[in-house]
């Protein structure tokens, strides 16, 4: 049975979910945690600790970053590809303070063959915090496992 027919592409999204954040320390040793993921979407959130924040008292640029790249993973993992970064960009728009709730919003842009492009906006309540760009890479592999394919 092929895990694809078997699974509503909701479901795919939320095992394959289920199985990175198993592995992704990183994440979860920042505080993050999966609010929502569906096919080509997720929103992580993280609070603003004080050790996130820099010698301008504002969140730490690469905090914002790793934020965005984490939700931006786990958009592009959703498919039972396994999928890495190839290229991200932010633009940083407003700092974010300590406390914040920044959620980190990603959507698939677009995806074909090995490659794939997902927007990501931060935010902190209603004010738009950074705005991400990743362009992802399918890898060999699989996150569920597939058979008769």
């Amino acid at each position: 049975m092929n895990v694809k027919a078997a699974l509503s592409p909701e479901d795919i999204a939320r095992a394959c979910a289920e199985a990175m954040w198993a592995e992704d320390d990183a994440s979860k040793g920042l505080g993050m945690e999966i609010v929502e993921i569906g096919p080509g979407f997720a929103t992580l959130a993280m609070n603003v600790r004080p050790d996130m924040v820099n010698g301008q008292r504002i969140a730490h640029g690469g905090f914002i970053f790793t934020l965005a790249d984490s939700a931006f993973a786990f958009a592009c993992n959703s498919h039972n590809d396994r999928v890495v970064a190839a290229q991200g960009q932010i633009t940083f728009i407003k700092p974010g303070k300590l406390g914040d709730r920044l959620v980190a919003k990603a959507r698939e842009v677009t995806r074909g063959g090995r490659s794939g492009i997902y927007d990501v906006r931060v935010t902190a309540g209603e004010t738009i915090i950074a705005e991400f760009r990743g362009h992802s890479r399918v890898i060999p592999g699989t996150w569920l496992p597939e058979q008769d394919k």
